[in-house]
């Protein structure tokens, strides 16, 4: 489902906003339609035909689309040109920041991903050993993507998000190295967008996923604990602290003990993290194949639930 007629925006915002806001959706569209002629894009946006005309010159002079064939019976003449994202104006930086490591991927403005880079992150390192590895897997991916500099860096992390500050959270069972991360990244230059890990999977699943056809939908997240992520009419929902999903620390009959804010145990996560399907593969004579099977188990697969 393609964004409502936008140019209504035009005569409750200013004309500048007006048109970033067609820009966006023009940009959008290419993104997921793939290459469009100026007709095309008018007819799935609702825009006129001038303010089409107008968005492609902008687009165009800053670098974002360009002529990239033709389209038609005679395939020839403006009418005939299609347009395209320009993949490579500008790259992207995405880090999932896990309990035992972190991985680091390039990607071009179609979301293609040109370079990927994992990095495993012992218990006791220290924070600033955790931090300089991650910050040389950046290097390193970004080179490896042929990428200069990041146009914005995004961080998926465990744990609460505090939706004001856009910090990582209080919970003190977080490994430490995680904040400085964050903190020598957003020193680097580029904007560093930090968002809650399970949240970002609802959007990735919401846009291109299980979710792409609901507005409503819950994502339960099977790892070390478990979280969710929820969508209501379109918008993710943080909640005022950002614990909106965080369904394991909620206490349930049957579990181990109340909730502890220094880990996955007690509450929910007692009874569906990682730990106690590890326990109940056991008590069924399952073999496991060895220590890092609970960590296996515990990367975290989400599993959409409408």
């Amino acid at each position: 489902m393609h964004a409502p007629h936008s140019e209504a925006a035009g005569r409750t915002a200013s004309p500048t906003t007006a048109r970033r806001i067609n820009d966006r959706l023009a940009l959008q569209l290419l993104q997921d339609e793939g290459p469009l002629t100026a007709g095309r894009i008018k007819d799935l946006t609702g825009l006129s035909r001038p303010t089409v005309a107008d968005l492609v010159e902008r687009l165009q002079a800053a670098g974002l689309i360009t002529v990239v064939g033709e389209s038609g019976a005679q395939r020839r003449g403006p009418n005939a040109r299609l347009y395209g994202i320009v993949a490579d104006r500008a790259h992207l930086v995405a880090l999932d920041l896990r309990g035992h490591g972190v991985t680091v991927a390039v990607a071009d403005l179609l979301g293609r991903i040109r370079a990927e880079r994992t990095v495993p992150i012992a218990d006791r390192t220290p924070p600033w050993h955790a931090v300089r590895a991650t910050r040389r897997a950046v290097d390193e991916a970004l080179a490896a993507a042929g990428a200069a500099a990041p146009h914005t860096i995004a961080i998926g992390a465990p744990g609460l998000i505090d939706p004001e500050s856009g910090r990582i959270g209080g919970t003190d069972w977080i490994p430490g190295w995680h904040r400085g991360v964050v903190t020598a990244l957003e020193r680097s230059g580029p904007p560093v967008l930090l968002e809650n890990e399970v949240n970002l999977a609802a959007v990735a699943e919401a846009r291109d996923g299980a979710a792409r056809d609901r507005d409503t939908f819950v994502l339960l997240w099977l790892g070390h604990g478990t979280g969710a992520a929820v969508v209501l009419d379109g918008r993710l929902r943080r909640g005022a602290s950002g614990g909106t999903g965080e369904i394991g620390f909620l206490p349930v009959p049957g579990a181990s003990g109340l909730p502890s804010p220094h880990g996955c145990i007690g509450g929910f996560h007692s009874l569906a993290g990682s730990a106690a399907v590890t326990r109940l593969a056991t008590e069924y004579g399952f073999a496991l194949p060895g220590p890092g099977s609970a960590r296996t188990s515990g990367a975290g697969t989400p599993t959409p639930a409408t």
